[in-house]
Order: structure tokens, then sequence, then C-alpha cells
């Protein structure tokens, strides 16, 4: 088996716990090679080892891009949603073949007027893309879905998660808790100064259409863990991409199992845990 191991933070390089994960998958003969960018993903690799925090999660969804390679996340981080792993499961669970490979859907930004910069963004998301103000001033986002406009969101920005995204930003701004294989986008707008506007959940078959009024000149754009200050001429479509992410889920674990733990859903004195 042919392995690409995906460490961000670099000063992590000599961490016995990043160190012993390589070692153990070479004693398990497999053939394991270090990668920095997504030139440096070879041909034949199987599976690519993101080593790190969910933020590295995401940029390993940038590195396999449309490539099919799987992606499985060891957590060296903080939280760990998407890298939920320890270097040992993670290990034992690839050599024994104890995981299954699941689909997540990808959200994809096409711009109907190619700001500077633009054209170089990797415009994929595994979990949300925004557009939040970069100045004092509120932002009015106009949003249509299908064609059908809504009324003007006032607020700081707007987001648009997939169900991946449900428990990243989506869920600090209000949004509802999503089971990832759900079928659906969701309309979160951010800090909104309309005390009549909620969280949208639509059918991820939707193309979602954005633009903006704002006093400033600029606002920001972000896809995931990447930001870009753009222009607030910006026009956007947002819609699923044509290809998904390939995420290895080990065996034993769930989603319900990730809430209960890394978010302590239910946590309650009279739940007796």
């Amino acid at each position: 088996m042919k392995i690409a191991v995906f460490l961000r933070n670099r000063s992590l390089d000599n961490d016995s716990r990043y160190l012993g994960l390589i070692e153990k998958f070479r004693s398990g003969g497999c053939e394991v090679y270090e990668v920095r960018d997504s030139g440096g993903i070879g041909p034949g690799t199987d599976i690519c080892v993101s080593v790190g925090g969910d933020g590295t999660f995401l940029s390993s969804a940038v590195l396999v891009g449309d490539s099919g390679i799987p992606v499985v996340g060891v957590n060296l981080g903080r939280l760990g949603f998407l890298s939920e792993n320890t270097p040992d499961e993670v290990v034992s669970a690839v050599l024994s073949g104890a995981y299954s490979v699941e689909e997540r859907k990808l959200l994809k930004a096409s711009f109907g007027n190619m700001d500077h910069g633009l054209e170089s963004i990797y415009p994929y998301a595994l979990n949300e893309i925004t557009v939040h103000r970069a100045g004092p001033a509120m932002l009015g986002v106009d949003v249509s879905i299908d064609g059908n406009p809504l009324p003007t969101y006032w607020a700081d920005g707007l987001l648009v998660a997939t169900s991946s995204g449900s428990t990243a930003y989506s869920l600090s701004v209000g949004g509802p808790i999503v089971m990832p294989d759900s079928k659906v986008l969701i309309v979160s707008p951010i800090s909104p100064h309309n005390l009549n506007v909620r969280p949208l959940v639509l059918p991820d078959t939707s193309e979602i259409s954005l633009s903006l009024r704002a006093r400033d000149e600029k606002v920001f754009l972000t896809i995931d863990n990447r930001s870009l200050e753009v222009s607030t001429e910006l026009r956007m479509n947002v819609s699923m991409a044509q290809f998904s992410l390939k995420r290895i889920r080990l065996n034993g674990s769930s989603f319900i199992k990730a809430l209960t733990t890394k978010l302590f859903w239910g946590e309650d004195i009279r739940n007796g845990r």
C-alpha cells in the first residue's frame, strides 16, 4: 500500500507521534512518503493521511482534489472533528482494513465577474463558503435560490455550508446540526441585523446566487480555510461540485459519537454522565 502523509504544521516534524506513525506504517509493509503540496501527490497513491487538526484535513482535501484518493485524519490538534483519530488507531485500522470509505459532498463557487485573484483560488469547499464584511459597515447580501430571490440579508455576512460543514462555522452562527450523509445545503446569516431571519436548509440540487450591497469597497471571501479580500462587485453562484471527497471512517466511529465526545451533545447532569 502506498501512503501519502501530509503535515501542514512543520513545527511537528520531530514530534514522536508523527515519526512513530510513519515508522509503524513502514514496519507494516507500506510505502510511505511525505507530501507538502498538491504537486507532491504521487501516482499509485492509495491513501492520504492528514496529520494535525481539522484545518489540516481541509488542506488535504485541496491536495487530493478530484483524484479520488481517500483521506483519513489523525488528530494532533485541538478539537479534531474531521480528524478524530489517534495515530495508533489509524495505523491499526489501515493495516487491518477495519475502515470504510464515505463520500463527502463539496461545494463549488463560480464567479460571474472575475475579480483580481479569483482566477487562482481553489473554488471547492468541504465545509462552507462565506462572504464577510471587511470594514465597519453592515453588509447587504442579495440571495436567490434557483432564480427565486429571497429578502436581502443585512448582516456581517452570509454562509453557505454542506452537511459536513454543519458542525463547523455554520454551527457557531446558529445553523442546524445535519447528519453528514444528508443531501442538503445550509444558508445562514452571520450576525444578522434582522430579527426575523433564520438559517435555511435547501436541497443539494439548488443553485444559490449571491450579490452584495456595501458601503465598503472590499469584502472577505472564504472558501473553507482559504480567505481572499475581493471587491464588493462580487457576483457568485454556489452549487454542489461534480465530485466528492472520499473520507476514511474507522470501524466503531460515528457522527453521533463525535457529537457527544467532541461537542458534548446532551451533556446534562440528569443524563447521568
